[in-house]
């Protein structure tokens, strides 16, 4: 069985070769977006640094697959290597150069997530994380927050841009955290707020619909930095189409009884 370890390094270096190219390639005007539903965007830059991150990926472990947004989507099988990767996280900050963008890749083995990689584009920052292993910036260990407070806590979220029909029961939820907490910032980018959250800068975070290749990779971070990762409804298996609410333990049990609520 190949090392969680090994397969940290494989994703490392297949999201600085994406990363590299991200911050070379000239931002495409709006005529040549492609607008995959409705607010939600994509690029040829983001089908080329799939491509770039894919062949990295399947050289270096043959006999794996890549499950990507642009190029590849489909489920995590049973058995194997499989990679969870977003060439871009954050494409609508991209497009307009706003300084909030990744490329985030995880690697399931056998059904279970065993590495995940970060790469904050814009920062040239790396988070990484093995299952059992820890997770890491640079030499650095991270470690979710210790507030347990909602009132001194400080939350990440994400609009459901793309199902509208999500947007008043959400609208509910932002109002009952924002009359409790200290704070809530949106800054597009679902993989960056968990690193956010594994780093212990937000407390909490949750967004009532994302795609496996939003969050795999820092869900991995969030959990082996200390943290509690599931679906509204509690599930640990957030790998699927759907809502996610994550937070240090405090935190995320506050959470979960408030959106049910709410």
């Amino acid at each position: 069985m190949r090392k969680r370890l090994d397969l940290v390094e494989v994703a490392a270096r297949a999201a600085r070769r994406a990363a590299r190219f991200l911050r070379a390639v000239r931002r495409p005007t709006p005529e040549a977006w492609t607008e995959k539903s409705r607010h939600d965007f994509a690029t040829d830059a983001d089908r080329r640094a799939e491509t770039l991150i894919g062949e990295v990926l399947t050289s270096a472990v043959p006999g794996s697959v890549v499950i990507g947004e642009e190029l590849s989507p489909t489920t995590p099988r049973g058995d194997g290597v499989a990679w969870i990767v977003d060439p871009l996280d954050g494409t609508t900050n991209f497009l307009h150069g706003y300084p909030q963008y990744a490329v985030s890749i995880a690697a399931v083995h056998d059904g279970v997530l065993a590495a995940a990689v970060v790469h904050d584009v814009p920062r040239g920052l790396v988070y990484r994380a093995a299952g059992g292993r820890g997770a890491w910036l640079g030499r650095t260990r991270l470690a979710v927050s210790g507030i347990g407070d909602p009132r001194r806590a400080l939350f990440g979220t994400g609009f459901p841009f793309r199902d509208l029909q999500l947007l008043e029961p959400y609208l509910r939820q932002f109002a009952a955290i924002t009359r409790a907490a200290s704070g809530i910032r949106r800054a597009g980018s679902a993989a960056l707020d968990l690193a956010d959250l594994a780093a212990g800068r937000f407390d909490g975070f949750w967004e009532p619909a994302l795609a496996p290749w939003d969050v795999a990779a820092g869900v991995l971070l969030v959990r082996e930095a200390g943290g509690t990762v599931t679906t509204f409804d509690g599930s640990d298996d957030v790998l699927h189409h759907g809502s996610i609410v994550a937070g240090n333990p405090a935190m995320h049990r506050w959470l979960i009884d408030l959106l049910g609520s709410a």
